[in-house]
């Protein structure tokens, strides 16, 4: 008994920094956040109890609001389908080649460790009217588009250019996920189907599928959310321009509250950020069914 308690004791010793630091940084900050998403607050004068009055606003008088939660929600499902459909496929095609396999492992990863600003910077110099690829395309002469500025009609291209960027940049760190759990599968049982005649097709769908659906519900729940807390690209290509059509709920949120200096209104969204990554999670791992395997 005193050897158990002994144990408890080191186990809380040791435990104790650490949950020090993470409740301090985490739960803290969480806790004021919604304290002061109730509160008129702009940092210079105490915070006034107001209600839900924020929350209300943020629905009813936003129209940034509902444009910026649309781009959100269209950002998590581009991503949640290119990234994962084409980060699965790259996968599987690079654990199945001998040679240049570390090379396009590189070439496709490398993007998803260099900054998010300093490659917001590049493309919005890529996508410039005046150079870039519309200079490229006007030796064939072709006039290219307004890249970062073309909102006419139902399409806003400058959403869909910001959504290939981050695809460009993001679908690497996906398929190292994949590669990583594709190569924990045994050779035996790939080796078993294609002696029982299964095709590489059939192989992939009804082994390499089931067996990699514990990595999809990671994978996919960080690529959601990760869309969600969408920031850097935007910001850097098009600021939330023209006229806010390019804004999401991260930049709206930096716009009111460190340009407005609205930090209790910043916090409401910051709310409503926060509840929408715990729904996505939520659902993604009650939606995608993990079943155990035994060897």
């Amino acid at each position: 008994m005193d050897k158990i308690l002994r144990d408890k004791k080191a186990i809380i010793i040791f435990i104790a920094p650490a949950f020090i630091m993470f409740t301090l940084i985490l739960f803290v900050p969480i806790i004021q956040v919604f304290y002061y998403s109730l509160c008129d607050y702009n940092a210079l004068t105490k915070p006034e109890f107001i209600g839900l009055e924020n929350y209300i606003d943020l629905f009813t008088d936003d129209e940034t609001m509902r444009i910026a939660l649309k781009n959100s929600l269209f950002f998590m499902i581009f991503s949640a389908v290119s990234q994962q459909t084409i980060g699965l496929i790259l996968a599987v095609l690079l654990t199945n080649i001998k040679r240049g396999r570390n090379f396009f492992k590189n070439v496709y990863y490398l993007p998803a460790v260099l900054s998010s600003a300093a490659l917001g910077l590049l493309w919005a110099f890529m996508f410039n009217p005046r150079m870039g690829i519309n200079q490229m395309l006007a030796y064939f002469g072709i006039e290219g588009p307004m890249w970062l500025s073309e909102t006419s009609g139902f399409i806003v291209l400058p959403m869909w250019v910001i959504a290939f960027v981050a695809l460009w940049q993001y679908v690497g760190q996906t398929m190292m996920l994949y590669i990583a759990q594709i190569s924990g599968i045994s050779k035996e049982l790939y080796e078993a189907s294609y002696i029982d005649g299964a095709t590489k097709v059939q192989t992939f769908r009804y082994l390499t599928l089931p067996l990699v659906k514990p990595m999809m519900v990671t994978s996919l729940s960080l690529n959601c959310i990760g869309s969600l807390k969408f920031f850097d690209l935007v910001y850097n290509m098009t600021q939330g321009g023209p006229n806010h059509r390019t804004d999401v709920l991260a930049t709206h949120l930096y716009t009111q509250g460190f340009q407005y200096f609205k930090y209790g209104y910043a916090s409401a969204i910051s709310v409503v950020l926060l509840i929408m990554c715990l729904i996505v999670s939520f659902i993604v791992n009650k939606c995608i069914k993990v079943e155990t395997y035994e060897s």
